[in-house]
């Protein structure tokens, strides 16, 4: 049988076959935009991987920290793959207008993807025009940077239940900054993840570290078993 990698080499042209799209969706670059503001893609399907967050390098297959903001399609609830992605038909539900990365990509040579992926990404002030908005993304981010949190993990060790709640604060704001941007002004709770990136609550298990809420609302911080 053929390796994949003969598969690849091989191949000269699109089949189809919607392995791309099964496997996650891409992230928006700039010049994508136009399918945001042309409601081609709404917020809904939207999420931020923020600066210094752990995700997995699908290019090189292998996980790292983000230097830098990432504005990313969600994959689909019922398991791995774009949300845009019709399993059912194997087809791009958005396909004449799919983001510049999808256009790019080619499984037998990855040349002109990697040369739009390294290009401008899209990011939350190119999107976010709501001024107040913007401030609470900012508030947000000033206060809850992954870079914040790892110096806080990082003295733990040295400071114990000092440093543990310093954390707990931090998950707590991240919490009541969704709460409050829902009910005052009346966001749709689906919008969260790009507005704020992912929950603290989910996110954190990347220093080691499992939350757990509380019947009161508060949370219980824990070291996630290897």
């Amino acid at each position: 049988m053929a390796s994949e990698t003969d598969i690849e080499t091989k191949r000269t042209h699109c089949i189809r076959c919607g392995e791309c799209c099964a496997a996650t969706g891409p992230s928006l670059q700039k010049a994508d935009l136009p399918l945001f503001f042309n409601h081609v893609i709404d917020g809904t399907s939207l999420y931020t991987i923020r600066k210094g967050e752990l995700v997995r390098d699908n290019i090189h297959d292998r996980l790292e920290f983000t230097h830098q903001e990432i504005i990313k399609l969600r994959d689909r609830e019922t398991g791995k793959g774009c949300i845009l992605y019709d399993e059912d038909e194997k087809a791009c539900t958005i396909y004449a207008n799919r983001p510049s990365q999808c256009q790019a990509f080619s499984c037998w040579d990855h040349t002109e993807f990697n040369r739009i992926f390294s290009g401008p990404k899209a990011q939350r002030a190119d999107i976010v025009k709501d001024p107040n908005l913007l401030r609470l993304i900012f508030a947000h981010e000033e206060k809850c940077s992954y870079q914040i949190i790892s110096s806080h993990v990082k003295q733990i060790s040295d400071q114990g239940e000092s440093a543990v709640q310093k954390i707990l604060d931090i998950l707590q704001y991240d919490r009541e900054i969704r709460r409050l941007t829902k009910e005052k002004l009346a966001i749709d709770p689906s919008e969260m993840d790009l507005l704020f990136g992912r929950p603290l609550s989910d996110t954190i298990h990347m220093f080691g570290l499992m939350v757990q809420q509380e019947t009161d609302g508060s949370f219980l911080l824990t070291i996630e078993c290897p």
